[in-house]
């Protein structure tokens, strides 16, 4: 897995050993930043990247331009591999690293009144979180009033259009997986 394009095109990252982690397939992170960069660009772009495993998709997004990337994770190996990353792509300076659980991140960040253009939230499939995450995103008041949630999913299990304040507008599938696009309901 490497890092596809932008300042750190081609540096390869480390995984951890081992199913726990799933990092995004190649295409389907091409197709999806090529939806996000048609639709926003992502000069200056604040990113939160929860349950961020290996960091494949905050770390994209800071190579394509990002401004700063917020990264949950709570496996202590996807840790590790994580911490490898930053420093092979050299955005540790632009990087913050919650190794916490998502929800306790999450009302850390809202605490602090953090506010993120684009959310990235990659859990593994059979996860709990998925019926947590999302509405708590919207509820806490992180997601810009422009911002994007996107949510990666099995094709098998997708999510509802409306998820609290947050309404789907675009879905798109790729094999197994199904990327999901929220924005705030009104925006």
């Amino acid at each position: 897995m490497r890092v596809i394009a932008g300042r750190a095109r081609g540096t390869r990252l480390a995984a951890p050993r081992g199913m726990n982690t799933r990092p995004t397939a190649d295409r389907v992170r091409e197709a999806l930043f090529s939806i996000i960069e048609s639709r926003f660009g992502l000069d200056d772009a604040r990113i939160l990247d929860i349950c961020s495993g290996t960091g494949s998709l905050g770390i994209e997004a800071l190579s394509r331009g990002g401004a700063s990337c917020t990264f949950i994770e709570s496996d202590r190996n996807a840790i590790a591999a994580l911490r490898q990353n930053l420093q092979a792509t050299r955005v540790t300076e632009q990087s913050e690293l919650l190794a916490m659980d998502a929800h306790k991140a999450l009302h850390l960040l809202a605490s602090r009144g953090a506010h993120f253009d684009v959310i990235f939230f990659d859990p593994p499939y059979d996860s709990r979180l998925y019926a947590t995450v999302p509405e708590a995103v919207g509820d806490l008041g992180i997601l810009a009033a422009d911002g994007l949630l996107i949510v990666e999913c099995a094709a098998r299990k997708p999510l509802s259009d409306i998820l609290g304040r947050l309404r789907k507008n675009d879905s798109r599938i790729y094999g197994d997986t199904t990327l999901e696009f929220y924005v705030l309901e009104g925006e």
